[in-house]
């Protein structure tokens, strides 16, 4: 899977068969903080999300920036992957 990087626009993205699925984030107090998690049900259940979350939250590990969730999906992501040292927002 082909994950792109778009900083200016704050957005994790990729295209399967077509259809687009996307991470957007913001970047607040030396947290990376994913907002949104968008896959469109036509490319659901491949582990999409997944690799999304994790290719963000791993640029901002490298970038020495905190990960954090507002997005309910990465919140249970945070959870079920402790080993990124994170917390779920409070927003």
């Amino acid at each position: 899977m082909d994950i792109t990087h778009d900083s200016s626009k704050g957005v994790f993205e990729t295209v399967v068969e077509g259809v687009r699925a996307y991470v957007s984030y913001r970047l607040v107090d030396g947290c990376l903080d994913i907002e949104h998690t968008i896959v469109p049900p036509e490319i659901g259940g491949r582990g999409v999300a997944a690799a999304l979350v994790k290719t963000a939250y791993d640029y901002a590990l490298a970038q020495g920036l905190k990960p954090v969730a507002t997005c309910e999906y990465a919140a249970v992501w945070l959870k079920r992957n402790p080993q990124y040292g994170a917390d779920v927002a409070t927003e």
